[in-house]
């Protein structure tokens, strides 16, 4: 186990030698912290989707180069980081009011190249599991899994990616939120028919540029809720501290705005991604009087392969002993496998407390 030392992950440091581009930029954005995502768009913008686009009009040697580019430019360099800043402007609103359109361009422009359909990530991510919290309405829910099974996992995975999109339908449809229901239609609609046009242009180039996308991301996704909502204590599942776990002093945090930190995204999911690492200090204590799950040096899908394969003497190397919490590896390993059980189907929120999420 480890003692919690120096933290590195991001923070913002303010600045006084911006650039004119960055104060253009500043100008049109509501938070200054976010500057880094204008260039990054303009990095997918500018290298990535062109090299998709090229795609369309070329073939034999030349497509398949263009092909193992943007599959490495996509999967391997801005994926994460774009679908985490998608997130980030999910729950912060990036463009000020005077360029509301520009609130537009991550989720109906570039999100389809990165298999993300237009409105369904953040209706799901938002207005439903943010307000479920992991418990049974949740749809995404991972209680009722065992949490340290592929086959479990597989199955988690099979019948979101089958029912996924029409479960979010029929969710809003039922709570009146009829609304958010037509938006994820649309985005649906939207993209499978823009995929089936486009096939018909050049079925290689859409398999590469839209389909593949869209396979890998639904599975990254799942990879990740599972792993962020793998540890869930049965005295108290709809706690963050519970239900959730953090990664920190990864590259991962400095890649994907701080996405190690899932306790305090659930316990404040406004909160600007800068600010979790001074939060999670500020309240260490909670996390050692809830015995929370916090693992150094590793990321979420570390975490996953490791319990795929069973390694909690792993992941205890990597678990976080804040103020003696555990009393030796062992227990920590106790905890683990104890809160990787599946939930009996009859488990209702009435058998356990549920605090307000802030």
């Amino acid at each position: 186990m480890k003692t919690l030392g120096i933290i590195h992950d991001p923070v913002f440091t303010k600045r006084d030698d911006y650039s004119a581009a960055d104060r253009f930029f500043i100008s049109m954005i509501r938070d200054e912290r976010d500057l880094p995502f204008v260039y990054l768009t303009l990095r997918i913008t500018f290298i990535m989707i062109p090299v998709g686009l090229a795609m369309y009009f070329t073939s034999g040697w030349i497509f398949a180069i263009l092909a193992v580019a943007y599959f490495y430019l996509n999967n391997f360099v801005f994926k994460g980081p774009f679908g985490l800043m998608l997130h980030c402007t999910s729950h912060r609103k990036w463009f000020k009011d005077k360029y509301e359109w520009m609130n537009h361009y991550l989720p109906w422009v570039v999100g389809p190249f990165f298999g993300q359909t237009p409105e369904t990530y953040y209706s799901h991510h938002i207005h439903m599991h943010h307000a479920e919290n992991n418990l049974p309405d949740d749809l995404s829910t991972t209680m009722f899994f065992q949490r340290d099974s592929f086959r479990d996992w597989f199955r988690y995975f099979w019948v979101f990616f089958w029912q996924g999109a029409s479960d979010l339908v029929q969710y809003f449809w039922n709570r009146n939120r009829k609304k958010l229901s037509r938006k994820v239609v649309i985005g649906e609609a939207s993209f499978i028919l823009m995929v089936i046009l486009l096939s018909f242009l050049n079925f290689w180039a859409t398999f590469m540029v839209f389909i593949l996308p869209f396979l890998l991301s639904r599975i990254i996704m799942m990879m990740g809720n599972w792993t962020q909502h793998s540890f869930i204590d049965p005295a108290d599942p709809g706690n963050p501290y519970y239900n959730s776990i953090t990664c920190i002093n990864h590259k991962y945090n400095h890649k994907c705005w701080n996405d190690g930190y899932h306790i305090s995204h659930h316990q404040r999911p406004h909160m600007h991604w800068t600010e979790h690492p001074l939060y999670f200090r500020k309240t260490i204590d909670q996390y050692a009087e809830h015995k929370a799950l916090i693992f150094d040096g590793l990321d979420f899908l570390g975490v996953f392969f490791a319990l795929m394969r069973g390694k909690y003497e792993f992941l205890a190397d990597h678990v976080v002993n804040v103020n003696g919490m555990f009393k030796d590896r062992e227990e920590a390993i106790s905890l683990m496998k104890k809160r990787v059980k599946r939930f009996d189907k009859s488990w209702s929120p009435s058998q356990a407390p549920q605090p307000a999420v802030a």
